[in-house]
């Protein structure tokens, strides 16, 4: 059997309970290693095989996989935040399938999460924005031109850039044709809820200078939208004018 774990968004103690006890009882564990905190193998018990899978290719991963089944052995595929956003995991699923190996998913906290906590901000404000647009600015990865950094900006919505610090220019030069006023607000948070974590607030119109300022290139965040501004509508689901199905309006 295999396990794909979602690591959490980075301190070690914010894995899910049961990803953790996935962990703790696998006798071998394929972790994401440039990008998963190490202090998570801690979990593991005595025995257990590791498997840096920054350092191998996806057949040899599969292949680890399938030698692990045929010994009846458990494995956790250990990814980082979420599997689901960016992790490659489909193409591995596919393999599996194909191999008649079962496997489950274990969710994990995503570090778009991490990067709100850090920020200590809500990115769905009422009358500024009730939509995330999760997404990556153009580089060695492609990116569909209907999905393109300046065709999304004008949705105004709330965005968490992913794999784009590398490339801070070019993402704020989209930004700005896209509609996004130069004092939007912006974010850049590095390593989000590791120890050395770093939150850099700026503006559309400083960013590319703040990230380069910090020398960061990878393992980062970047946050853009008026939800990190001073104006929004209070919520009418605490409102004491407000009728919901468990509290009737104030008079």
């Amino acid at each position: 059997m295999v396990h794909f774990v979602g690591a959490g968004s980075g301190a070690f103690d914010l894995i899910t309970v049961r990803g953790a006890r996935l962990l703790g009882e696998c006798d071998v564990v394929i972790y994401a290693g440039s990008l998963v905190n190490p202090e998570l193998l801690s979990y593991t018990k005595e025995g257990c095989e590791k498997y840096d899978s920054a350092k191998m290719t996806l057949e040899e991963v599969i292949g680890v996989i399938r030698r692990a089944e045929e010994a009846g052995k458990t494995t956790v595929r250990l990814h980082t935040g979420d599997a689901s956003i960016y992790g490659a995991v489909r193409e591995q699923f596919d393999r599996l399938d194909a191999l008649g190996i079962d496997f489950d998913v274990c969710p994990g906290v995503s570090s778009f999460c991490g990067a709100a906590a850090s920020l200590k901000t809500e990115f769905t404000l009422p009358d500024v924005s009730q939509t995330v647009i999760i997404t990556r600015e153009a580089g060695r990865t492609p990116v569909p031109e209907r999905e393109s950094v300046r065709a999304l900006a004008a949705h105004q919505a709330t965005m968490v850039f992913f794999l784009s610090t590398a490339l801070a220019e070019k993402l704020q030069e989209d930004l700005l044709a896209g509609g996004y006023a130069p004092d939007t607000p912006a974010a850049v948070v590095y390593k989000a809820t590791w120890p050395e974590e770093r939150v850099l607030r700026c503006t559309v119109a400083t960013l590319h200078d703040t990230v380069s300022k910090h020398g960061l290139t990878k393992t980062s965040l970047i946050i853009v939208g008026n939800c990190m501004g001073d104006s929004y509508r209070r919520s009418l689901l605490y409102h004491p004018g407000f009728t919901t199905e468990f509290r009737e309006a104030k008079k």
